[in-house]
């Protein structure tokens, strides 16, 4: 064994002095390290709480894979059935269960109620994995089956209070009857059909062929799920993709497996988790304040200390090290605490979010979430402590002995200095590299270092306008002017802390705000009353006569429409194109098409021009400008769709302003007359009169349920308020995890008042001394906080003004606006906690006896 050489063995020397006096120290307790240790705590339970969950469902979803999908593949196509070939081959390859999907109008017998359903129709092979729960329960023969020309039905609850039902009423979808045998209480692949805006009533396939809602041109979706032999491998299904896609390239469909059984849900688990990862780094970052007082307050009770090792002969280097030592056994019990919280985190959620969603988080422990998250906390702890330990390495021994405690000005040495610096870059390296969209982690790391500086700069400002104020004859005022921009102030600290917390709260609040206004407010003055789907071409007259006659001064918008899936963009598959996410929805799943000879009244061109009214070349296609631009498009590529299991190639001729925030009949591809020529389709309309009430958009919507039983009609202001709902559970979860940030950002404000109480203590001695009342004292300290409460509340209105409205402006894409009502909420609720917090701190420093200060003078 080779001998240590000397100064490896002084060092290792060193640091076991350093460890041993290290835990000798902290025999003493935890005193002025409960603010450390939960901002600590905090942060890391966020962030490893947050991921551990969306771990725990993203393992739901591929151990429930095939219950979920209700296969191990599942084949989709749109406004058709297979062909006899495609379907031969699904066969081919194992148990096969068809179900077919759509919106339609469910109304009582007698026609004097009505709602939308989504329908479902199931076959008898019906589910191939999981079960179908019904209340009672009950035979799918018995639940489904025909009885004296009426069919059975299942709906969930809501359907049921919605037309005020029972089990056994009768309810009518299209021309047949149906009676309502069961409430549906769970189904097992309900997760892969998407997300519904309307309650579910299933129902068997011979019933949905004997409503006659199925038309040519009809937007149902038909899915064929299969169930493999047993032993399936994942490669053999990549294989079975593979060769579908090779024999079978008109098709159109879409193909899903058990891996990928729910990638709506998956992808907005995602980007939840991450918003909440950012957020829980938020308070995180901002508990590294506390962490920096924390510090620095300790090392100020231990000047006695630490002047006695300098006088001792102890070497910087070796106090260094010393307290180093402890804030990381500190930090490390911190940490420790944060993870247990985290790691209970899945078991909560498994069920908190049963009854949010349909898959049922797996408790467990996920060592991966929770070590990133320990080591978020790590890096914050290092990152916040080095600059005042490394100051405190720094000041002389005869210092320590003369002053009461560190006020250095300045950085420390250049070592420290930029090992903080190293470790501040590889804490926000780790954050984007770690995020599913690097681009909005990129973004937030930006912001966060750009609020840092503006705080500090704002911090600056107000201790300069507060020396810089002219002398006032409030000996309060006067008192609280001197502890804003005094030597130790609180200043810096505070505007830091809560200036983050409050200018994230007015960011989303506001973002939550003018989405709601869009929603209640302008969008519904815009948008039409009614929009009118699945109208048959040979209908559309008298659809059109019957609309004029119900609604008179209405007006009455009709386009052709149909569906089709991108398939190819410049004859490159839409699966070898990569494209940014703003576009990418574009090429996902099936879109609405539609053609005209004539330019629209609501299009406006910005490049190129329309076709002639007989134009008969080519296929010609106009696109969204926005979208098109957003994938790559210009004038005179060419985009491939599939509609009805035939490849359409069509060259964009020009690209067009779409104002998607009117919820108009608006597309993102328009197309010459002659691309789909002899193609079965529908009509989609749209029903405007602002004039209209309530009885009578009943009125008009009975009239069409009872004349064109197979047209859906969707009343907007329903869809509105079903969005409303969605929109402010939403929010309120999105200002329950910011208020994270809030929470950390009071704990720092507790922690920058313990850090200055003894020197509160010791002005507020000396000015009693000097003849100075309790009321007075009160009085300044109130003023103090009050003053830079504001402070940080206008800044945080200021930021988070010009954030929500980026957001809103331009990822939206919606007319932003300020509301006054945030901005008094935002001051009111920074006065509260500052001047709260402040004074709740400073109760026990204005009560403190004078004699012990004094003899230490």
């Amino acid at each position: 064994m080779a001998a240590q050489r000397p100064d490896e063995g002084a060092w290792l020397r060193t640091l076991k002095l350093a460890i041993r006096f290290s835990l000798r120290e902290m025999r003493g307790g935890l005193s002025g390290f409960m603010i450390f240790l939960a901002c600590i705590a905090l942060g890391v339970a966020a962030i490893g709480g947050v991921n551990s969950v969306a771990q725990a469902i993203s393992a739901g979803v591929a151990n429930q894979g095939q219950t979920l999908l209700g296969g191990d593949l599942r084949f989709q196509v749109n406004q058709r059935s297979a062909s006899d070939a495609e379907l031969g081959f699904i066969r081919s390859l194992g148990a096969v269960s068809q179900t077919s999907g759509m919106r339609s109008m469910a109304r009582l017998e007698d026609g004097s109620d009505q709602a939308l359903v989504e329908a479902k129709a199931v076959d008898d092979a019906y589910p191939l994995y999981g079960a179908l729960e019904t209340d009672p329960a009950l035979p799918k023969e018995q639940l489904f089956g025909e009885r004296s020309g009426v069919f059975g039905a299942a709906a969930p609850d809501l359907l049921f209070d919605r037309l005020n039902l029972h089990v056994g009423d009768r309810l009518k979808l299209g021309s047949a009857v149906f009676q309502l045998r069961a409430r549906l209480v769970s189904e097992p692949d309900a997760v892969s059909d998407g997300f519904g805006f309307a309650p579910r009533l299933m129902i068997s396939s011979q019933g949905l062929a004997a409503s006659g809602l199925v038309q040519p041109g009809s937007l149902v979706e038909n899915a064929y799920k299969v169930r493999l032999p047993d032993g399936t491998s994942e490669a053999r299904i990549k294989d079975i993709q593979a060769q579908a896609a090779k024999d079978f390239p008109q098709a159109g469909w879409s193909i899903r497996t058990r891996s990928n059984a729910a990638p709506a849900l998956s992808a907005n688990i995602e980007r939840f988790s991450q918003f909440l990862t950012l957020v829980g780094l938020t308070a995180l970052v901002v508990g590294g304040v506390g962490v920096a007082n924390a510090v620095r307050a300790y090392l100020d009770g231990k000047r006695g200390v630490i002047a006695t090792f300098k006088s001792l002969g102890a070497s910087g280097s070796f106090v260094f090290t010393v307290y180093l030592v402890q804030i990381l056994l500190i930090a490390g019990l911190g940490i420790v605490f944060g993870l247990i919280l985290g790691a209970a985190m899945p078991f909560v959620a498994s069920t908190l979010l049963q009854s949010v969603i349909p898959v049922p988080a797996q408790g467990g422990f996920y060592p991966g979430a929770l070590a990133m998250a320990a080591l978020f906390g790590l890096l914050v702890t290092l990152a916040f402590a080095l600059l005042p330990l490394g100051r405190a390495r720094d000041v002389p021994a005869t210092a320590l002995f003369r002053e009461m405690g560190f006020e250095s000005r300045g950085l420390p040495r250049l070592p420290y200095a930029g090992a903080a610096l190293a470790i501040v870059v590889a804490l926000a390296a780790l954050a984007i590299l770690s995020a599913n969209d690097t681009r909005i982690a990129s973004i937030f790391v930006g912001a966060t270092v750009f609020a840092f500086l503006v705080l500090r700069l704002v911090a600056v400002l107000v201790q300069w306008a507060a020396r810089k104020s002219p002398r006032v004859r409030s000996v309060s005022l006067r008192l609280a002017l001197g502890n804003i921009h005094r030597p130790g102030a609180l200043t810096p600290s505070v505007v830091l802390s809560l200036g983050l917390g409050l200018t994230l709260l007015v960011t989303l609040a506001l973002i939550d705000g003018n989405l709601r206004r869009q929603i209640s407010g302008s969008l519904p003055e815009r948008a039409p009353n009614f929009f009118f789907v699945d109208i048959q071409s040979s209908d559309v007259d008298a659809f059109a006569s019957l609309v004029g006659k119900e609604s008179p001064r209405g007006t009455l918008v009709k386009v052709p429409m149909l569906r089709g899936r991108i398939m190819a963009l410049n004859g490159v598959s839409v699966d070898k194109v990569k494209v940014p996410a703003d576009g990418a929805w574009v090429l996902r799943g099936d879109r609405g098409l539609t053609y005209d000879a004539r330019q629209p009244e609501n299009a406006t061109l910005t490049e190129g021009a329309w076709w002639p009214q007989d134009y008969s070349g080519k296929p010609l296609v106009s696109f969204s400008a926005e979208e098109g631009k957003a994938i790559g498009l210009k004038l005179g590529d060419t985009v491939t769709v599939n509609v009805l299991g035939r490849n359409v190639t069509a060259k964009i001729a020009n690209f067009r302003q779409v104002q998607w925030e009117t919820m108009g009949i608006n597309f993102v591809m328009v197309f010459s007359p002659n691309s789909f020529a002899g193609a079965p389709h529908g009509w989609l309309a749209t029903l405007t009169d602002k004039s209209a009430t309530t009885a009578d958009d009943a009125r008009l919507l009975n009239a069409v349920t009872r004349a064109f039983p197979a047209v859906t009609t969707v009343r907007v202001k329903d869809a509105l308020d079903i969005v409303n709902r969605l929109v402010a559970q939403l929010g309120t979860a999105i200002r329950a995890a910011a208020g994270v940030a809030l929470i950390a950002s009071v704990l720092v404000l507790s922690g920058a008042l313990a850090a200055g109480n003894r020197a509160r203590i010791h002005d507020a001695v000396v000015l009693k001394t000097l003849g100075a009342t309790r009321r007075t004292l009160i009085a300044a300290f109130s003023l103090e906080y009050v003053l830079i409460g504001l402070a940080t509340a206008l800044f945080a209105l200021a930021a988070g003004g010009i954030a929500a409205w980026f957001v809103v402006a331009h990822i939206m894409t919606l007319p932003s606006h300020f509301m006054p009502e945030v901005a008094v909420a935002t001051i009111l609720v920074s006065l509260t906690v500052t001047v709260g917090i402040g004074l709740a701190g400073t109760w026990r420093v204005l009560g403190h006896k004078a004699a012990p200060v004094l003899r230490n003078l």
